[in-house]
């Protein structure tokens, strides 16, 4: 793969707005047919998902109406919605002949949005093009790349994704680090509850791939604006346990992001006792998750609140001096 050497930089037209949700999921139609014509996993039946390590899971359609969520989102204050592809379909690994249609379904939806949503752009990890990835980066309203965090899950993966991540530094635009597909399970642990994935492989995920980026990430990258979702996995909460072990934690990268979904007060606490409050952006994980007390007043202060909602994310997206 060739490395992306252009540097086009995305200037966004006007302030953001005062409370952003980096992290939710709508599925458009031409990605919900898309799905539909596949014969095999990752692929959609009416609307029962089929993915490899995952048991079948029933979507409800009325969670990725568009104007509904944006009449959710309005409810909560929320005055930009960052809308992600659900990486654990595993649709960015998939054969060219097979990720494109797939990809061209997800990345036609920023033509449908209006100021209230915004994308981040899916890479084709097989027979990748650096040029496409600008382009499509270059769209109205996609602000920023979102890559599945076991395709950087050790330093040597996150060397080989690097040429895709320095699209995104050259645009001037974040990467959102995301579980990718979970690990398939024992076919003889069929009596597993339905949050298994969620704290076991995603939570996995997210910490190599924070460990990752930890190791090698600023020197490849200088630059880029990187946020995890999940709050990396907690992976800078084992900081004490690095240190036993041979490692550092070292200055905190000012250029990392911690986005919330699925925590609450107690653990985004813990976690700014280590990286500060700085780091911390508001994501929801809608549909898949409810929104958390940090939708509202997390009980830590304004400050914070203000912080988490809405000066946080706009670093994030804008960069500039935290």
């Amino acid at each position: 793969m060739k490395r992306f050497t252009g540097r086009v930089v995305k200037r966004f037209p006007c302030p953001l707005p005062t409370v952003v949700d980096v992290h939710q999921h709508l599925w458009p139609e031409p990605l919900v047919e898309a799905l539909r014509r596949r014969t095999r996993a990752p692929r959609l039946v009416g609307w029962t998902l089929h993915l490899e390590g995952e048991p079948p899971y029933e979507v409800d359609p009325a969670t990725h109406d568009l104007a509904a969520r944006a009449g959710t989102d309005r409810a909560d204050g929320v005055g930009l919605t960052l809308l992600s592809l659900s990486a654990p379909l595993g649709l960015e690994r998939l054969p060219a002949e097979e990720s494109t249609p797939l990809l061209d379904g997800w990345h036609g939806l920023a033509d449908d949005v209006g100021d209230a949503h915004g994308l981040w752009a899916a890479p084709r990890l097989v027979e990748p093009d650096p040029a496409e990835l600008a382009a499509t980066l270059a769209r109205p309203r996609v602000h920023g790349l979102q890559v599945p965090a076991d395709a950087m899950g050790s330093p040597a993966r996150l060397e080989a994704l690097a040429p895709l991540l320095a699209v995104a530094e050259a645009a001037d635009v974040p990467v959102l680090v995301h579980p990718g597909p979970a690990v398939p399970t024992d076919p003889t642990d069929a009596a597993l509850p339905g949050w298994w994935p969620a704290l076991t492989s995603y939570v996995a995920q997210q910490a190599a791939a924070w460990f990752a980026w930890h190791v090698a990430g600023r020197a490849l990258l200088p630059r880029l604006r990187v946020a995890f979702v999940g709050l990396a996995g907690l992976a800078p909460l084992h900081h004490e346990r690095l240190t036993q072990r041979g490692g550092t934690l070292g200055a905190i990268d000012r250029g990392v992001f911690y986005e919330t979904s699925s925590y609450g007060a107690r653990a985004v606490d813990a976690m700014a006792r280590v990286v500060g409050v700085d780091p911390l952006v508001l994501g929801s994980d809608r549909p898949y998750a409810v929104a958390t007390d940090l939708s509202a007043d997390p009980g830590l202060g304004e400050a914070f609140s203000h912080a988490v909602r809405s000066a946080n994310p706009h670093h994030l997206l804008q960069g500039g001096p935290r």
